[in-house]
């Protein structure tokens, strides 16, 4: 149960993250300007809500990290995570509610070459929006949601594989053996090559025998 627990809450944050990302790249609102004979001025995600794109890889990298880290940290990403997923909620739901002028005045500068808020806003006759704020929302909800049982269920995590992990039992019996090793020789045990056992005892307390 602990591993579905800590399965879900990774994957939940990678995919609201990756969707976000997406999100990014995909046109949000559509502007059409006074006396523009062109066609709507589309403005992708990352002019829209500045924040979007590096929320969200920020987002990816706590998924990735969060497998991996200590009981500690788990919590500190998790509410990174729902903090991420909060900020980009709010800010993916205001423009999708009230398609602000700040959301969309960055590329009409960009085409018209026209700045200040003033001067932007009479360039406009119409803001149409797409779904794609809408499904930055969800994304942010699962991001959030994703943080948020970490938070709850990280100290139930199984810890991350323990790699050369030694027993405190076989301690003494190994440095017996070795003892016995180096006292066979007439050479002192520091000046030995190492044989095939004396490489797995050094691997199994976590040495490098190559060093």
């Amino acid at each position: 149960m602990t591993r579905r627990l800590r399965s879900l809450s990774v994957l939940t944050v990678l995919g609201g993250g990756a969707l976000a990302l997406i999100a990014s790249t995909q046109t949000w609102l559509d502007v059409s300007l006074r006396g523009a004979t062109t066609a709507p001025l589309p403005v992708p995600g990352a002019s829209a809500l500045a924040l979007l794109a590096p929320l969200s890889l920020a987002a990816l990298a706590l998924g990735l990290a969060l497998s991996i880290i200590g009981p500690v940290l788990r919590h500190v990403f998790g509410v990174l995570a729902v903090a991420i997923g909060g900020v980009l909620g709010f800010g993916a739901l205001r423009v999708a509610l009230e398609r602000p002028v700040d959301a969309v005045a960055a590329s009409v500068t960009e085409a018209t070459g026209l700045a200040g808020e003033t001067t932007v806003r009479a360039l406009i006759d119409h803001i149409a929006i797409t779904p794609w704020p809408v499904v930055t929302v969800v994304a942010s909800l699962a991001i959030a949601a994703g943080g948020a049982t970490t938070v709850l269920t990280a100290h139930r995590w199984p810890g991350a594989g323990r790699r050369y992990r030694t027993d405190g039992a076989e301690a003494p019996a190994r440095a017996g053996a070795r003892a016995g090793r180096a006292g066979s020789s007439d050479r002192p045990a520091a000046s030995r090559p190492h044989d095939a056992i004396d490489s797995w005892d050094d691997l199994s307390r976590g040495d490098d025998p190559t060093a």
